[in-house]
């Protein structure tokens, strides 16, 4: 069951033989795209294959070897340097006229004397340059090499493409895991694609050791279930009690006493807290962080309360800086509270674990190179200044989460304030998006 040493990964095993085959870069390989239309022409240009990890960078360049008459090179600027940068040069040459492309994975790792060793021969002919890079080409590769170059950006998978992709790697019975005619509960494919984040070799090594570590309940015939999956992921992180119950409990019990705005309450647990010897810093330490989470907004004074108390019990220390303990506590439990910056962040939390790498719009993208022009960032971008209210109408989120609201203030204390500010801006928006329709 499973791989030997020398079966390769499911995640090669698995990978595209053919443009048609290949999932999520349909504006590259599709019917007279840039790829397909220069492979079926047997016409590669250099190209620079700009995308994030496990989007099909390897895989292009490898169905391009396949189906190429040109003699066909690959190096690693992990593991190869200009040595083997010119063994690869003397070979093109003697290979000639019949054409050599050299594709060199994470090229971005090639530093600009790495660089300069091919460039001359790709300006020459000699070579057809095919690159793959994680990062950004106008910064880490030379601009005449660049400019030589076309820069084919690929797309991380969407969760439907990836879950498509695992879905045939489970029917499969050549390559894939089809043999052991698993059986899963509905929705497991579709939660490791969420966990895989566009990256589809992620997703294929995902699978294939869950599927290793669930051996023995797919041999007694056993569906593989969703718990199954948490269970053999999840890294658990052990509760280290130095002090036993007691340290949990005297704070948990100040944490609700100020909560609870009950003043006394909350010096009674500080003191008892205090006497039995707890380090003052980590009391400050859950002050700072109960003004975030338990007053937030409705009183902004309550953070830099708690942070002067954590300063002032640094600089003075045992007795005298537990004064500035006991100051922010009779602060903390008499503010308005506010739990709204905590669940906002939760939700906006929980969004960016189910939404994926979506990227930023492009209108308010930074364009320091003149290819990230061309790619359309930082254009329709307005500037808010030049408005006489100060607020342009504009979308900041991804498109798929336009409208998401996040932060709910409340009607206490300071909170009361921001809701009016936020209520104006939206209705700014809308007279101002009513305008331009």
């Amino acid at each position: 069951m499973g791989t030997t040493p020398h079966t390769p990964p499911l995640a090669d095993r698995m990978r595209p033989r053919h443009f048609g085959a290949l999932l999520g870069q349909e504006h590259l390989t599709g019917p007279d795209k840039l790829l397909s239309a220069a492979l079926q022409q047997d016409q590669i240009p250099s190209l620079i294959l700009w995308g994030p990890p496990g989007s099909g960078k390897t895989t292009l360049a490898r169905i391009i070897a396949t189906h190429t008459r040109h003699h066909f090179e690959g190096l690693s600027a992990v593991l190869d340097g200009v040595k083997e940068v010119r063994a690869v040069v003397e070979r093109a040459k003697a290979a000639q006229p019949k054409g050599t492309i050299l594709f060199v994975d994470e090229i971005h790792r090639f530093n600009r004397a790495q660089q300069d060793a091919f460039l001359p021969f790709v300006e020459q002919g000699v070579i057809t340059l095919i690159g793959a890079t994680t990062e950004n080409p106008s910064f880490v590769l030379n601009g005449a090499l660049l400019s030589r170059c076309r820069v084919a950006v690929l797309h991380p998978l969407d969760t439907e493409a990836v879950t498509r992709l695992l879905e045939r790697a489970v029917e499969d019975s050549e390559h894939g895991l089809g043999a052991m005619n698993l059986q899963m509960e509905a929705g497991l494919l579709h939660q490791i694609a969420v966990l895989a984040d566009g990256d589809a070799r992620y997703a294929l090594n995902l699978l294939e050791v869950f599927v290793q570590l669930q051996h023995k309940s797919i041999q007694s015939g056993a569906t593989l279930t969703l718990e199954a999956l948490q269970h053999t992921l999840e890294r658990r992180a052990l509760l280290h009690d130095r002090l036993g119950e007691a340290h949990y409990n005297l704070i948990s019990a100040l944490h609700k006493s100020l909560r609870g705005s009950d003043v006394d309450a909350a010096l009674y647990w500080l003191a008892r807290m205090v006497q039995g010897g707890e380090d003052g810093l980590y009391i400050a330490r859950r002050l700072i962080r109960f003004a975030s989470e338990d007053i937030g907004n409705a009183d902004p004074q309550a953070l830099t309360i708690a942070l002067a108390a954590k300063e002032s019990y640094h600089f003075l220390g045992t007795p005298e800086g537990e004064l500035a303990l006991a100051q922010a506590v009779i602060y903390l439990a008499t503010a308005p509270k506010s739990n709204s910056v905590y669940t906002a962040f939760q939700r906006a939390m929980v969004c960016a674990g189910s939404s994926g790498s979506l990227g930023p719009p492009l209108h308010i993208r930074n364009a320091p190179t003149q290819l990230m022009r061309t790619l359309g960032y930082g254009q329709e971008y307005r500037y808010p200044h030049d408005y006489e209210t100060g607020y342009v109408a504009a979308d900041y989120l991804p498109a798929p989460l336009a409208g998401q609201t996040f932060y709910q203030p409340v009607e206490r204390g300071f909170e009361r304030e921001i809701a009016k500010r936020l209520d104006y801006w939206h209705k700014l928006k809308q007279r101002q998006m009513n305008q331009e329709s």
